[in-house]
């Protein structure tokens, strides 16, 4: 007898004494006083007929629909895959009794079928099943799912790309668990899918699943090394993407491999900087402030390529504009700005003094630190112009009550309040 055959022989045994035992449950008691219809519960006996009819006709249906799928015609485990999704649709709990039958190992062989319809039917009903439990997702990856993902990806439509994307955000959960899921093999699943694709919604199912593995800081090597630190910061660039690519970004900045990733990237920090001032997206604000913040840390450099940037006139509006967080970060990097301009223009960047020699003209140093004071009273008085154009402006559009608020804000701000 082959493997096959044995499954199925224990699958169908499985099905038949579960039926029998939800036979025995729903045998209605001997004896049963006459009742008012609108005062049974679903506990009571004549709503135990009813759900034991109901149990017979699903049990009944799968039953067959097990048969057909290890043993029928390629038209018959199409019929049977239809059945099975429709049985999944309705309840949870038939799905994972469906996983207990042996169905994965048979739909999983189906996704690599070269007719469309067919391998998109498995993949609606591997989402069903994924959906249901962690054991199903694993079962799934087990029976080799990714790489027949994989070697399907170029025929698939628009439509079967979203369902793929779905399938795979299901199954990138399991990076949080403690299955030895290999992200070697599910990542270029999602970024091939995620580059291909017009959709916005299957951009965001792949985006999702690219976080959820870079939550797990063991699988950023492999992230990186597919190139997804690119793809992420263009789609960063774009607001129908943004939160979810810099989600993602913000996971891999605080790896060694994703950082240098980062700063190799020709367009960072400036795209960073560009989503920074994007007023109406604060979450946004919150999650590009905090990428430039691991990035300037301790890097002289990057702080450098961030001033040249522009970045301290979008962090001021940010500090007077932005959302509580996004503000506690932009006045955490003016900080660092600060200090840093400090210790290039104060004194004792200037002349040193070996062996009691002054080296150089004594006023050198001066000179520089009111220079550089004069440049920062500059730029502070150029950025507070700019506030308070943008907050008139908005005054002037809105209701009576929100001018007032705005122009006490424009009122009781001075270079005093600010970090420099």
């Amino acid at each position: 007898m082959s493997d096959s055959l044995t499954n199925c022989f224990f699958t169908l045994s499985f099905s038949s004494s579960r039926l029998k035992s939800a036979k025995k449950e729903c045998k209605p008691a001997a004896a049963v006083e006459p009742m008012d219809t609108d005062m049974i519960t679903c506990g009571e006996a004549k709503n135990d007929h009813s759900d034991c009819g109901g149990d017979r006709d699903w049990m009944a249906a799968l039953k067959k629909s097990v048969k057909m799928l290890h043993f029928g015609s390629w038209e018959e485990k199409e019929a049977a895959a239809g059945e099975m999704k429709k049985l999944a649709e309705e309840d949870a709990k038939r799905a994972r009794t469906m996983a207990e039958l042996g169905v994965i190992p048979p739909l999983v062989a189906m996704v690599g079928s070269e007719a469309a319809a067919r391998r998109r039917l498995a993949v609606q009903v591997l989402v069903q099943l994924a959906n249901a439990s962690f054991t199903n997702k694993a079962v799934m990856v087990e029976a080799g799912i990714l790489s027949r993902l994989h070697k399907n990806l170029s025929l698939l439509d628009e439509a079967d790309k979203q369902e793929s994307a779905e399938l795979l955000l299901s199954i990138s959960h399991l990076a949080n668990t403690q299955f030895p899921l290999n992200s070697s093999r599910i990542i270029p699943n999602a970024v091939s899918i995620l580059e291909s694709s017009s959709s916005i919604k299957t951009k965001d199912l792949c985006l999702s699943a690219l976080h959820n593995l870079s939550s797990l800081l063991d699988n950023a090597p492999a992230l990186v090394s597919a190139g997804v630190v690119p793809t992420l910061t263009k789609l960063a660039s774009l607001r129908e993407t943004s939160e979810r690519s810099l989600a993602a970004l913000g996971n891999l900045a605080v790896t060694s491999a994703g950082r240098k990733a980062l700063e190799a990237d020709p367009t960072v920090p400036e795209g960073l900087i560009e989503v920074m001032a994007w007023e109406e997206s604060p979450k946004c604000q919150e999650l590009s402030a905090y990428i430039l913040m691991v990035l300037a840390h301790q890097s002289s450099l990057q702080r450098r390529k961030m001033a040249e940037a522009g970045i301290v006139q979008v962090l001021l509006g940010v500090a007077l504009l932005g959302s509580p967080l996004a503000q506690r970060r932009a006045m955490k990097l003016l900080q660092w700005f600060k200090d840093e301009r400090r210790m290039r223009v104060g004194p004792h960047s200037g002349p040193q003094v070996r062996g009691g020699v002054a080296m150089g003209s004594p006023h050198l140093g001066e000179k520089d630190a009111e220079e550089g004071k004069r440049m920062m009273r500059k730029i502070v008085r150029q950025s507070l112009c700019k506030n308070m154009e943008r907050i008139t402006r908005r005054a002037s559009n809105g209701a009576a009550g929100d001018a007032a608020g705005l122009k006490a804000l424009v009122v009781s701000t001075s270079s005093k309040s600010l970090p420099y």
